[in-house]
């Protein structure tokens, strides 16, 4: 099984900021704009949360909030759980799985080294069953 430093190494490490004084209406914005569902939330160059399409949905418009007048700090999830870049991915999607979240910064050395989400590793489990199909597919036919 492939670890979330395989992953990053094969989707890339980069990663999108946004900060914690920016409106919800930006980061929605942004997301869009990057085809992303997630965003690192800074605040003095610390990370200090991560805001989701799933935060801006639920937090603030079913609430009837408007998201051009709200700032991200108030409808982030600022408990964030990290992973390191030798967890497995399989490790990842459990975590996720009982945690109910979407996406997972990589951390080494203190710092950021990317961002996985759960459609990232349900590819890499994909790809990797499909692999293994092939590999019993050839074992049967010779």
């Amino acid at each position: 099984m492939k670890t979330v430093k395989e992953l990053l190494d094969g989707k890339g490490h980069e990663y999108v900021t946004i900060a914690a004084d920016a409106s919800a209406l930006e980061a929605a914005q942004m997301m869009a704009e990057k085809g992303i569902g997630s965003l690192m939330v800074m605040d003095d160059g610390q990370m200090v949360g991560l805001i989701s399409e799933r935060d801006i949905t639920y937090k603030l418009v079913a609430a009837g909030g408007s998201p051009g007048d709200t700032p991200v700090r108030d409808i982030m999830s600022s408990h964030i759980l990290c992973v390191t870049p030798d967890k497995t991915v399989d490790e990842c999607m459990a975590l996720m799985t009982d945690k109910r979240v979407r996406h997972l910064p990589a951390t080494a050395d203190g710092r950021i080294v990317g961002v996985i989400s759960i459609g990232d590793a349900v590819k890499a489990v994909i790809a990797d069953q499909q692999f293994i199909i092939e590999q019993l597919e050839s074992y049967i036919t010779s």
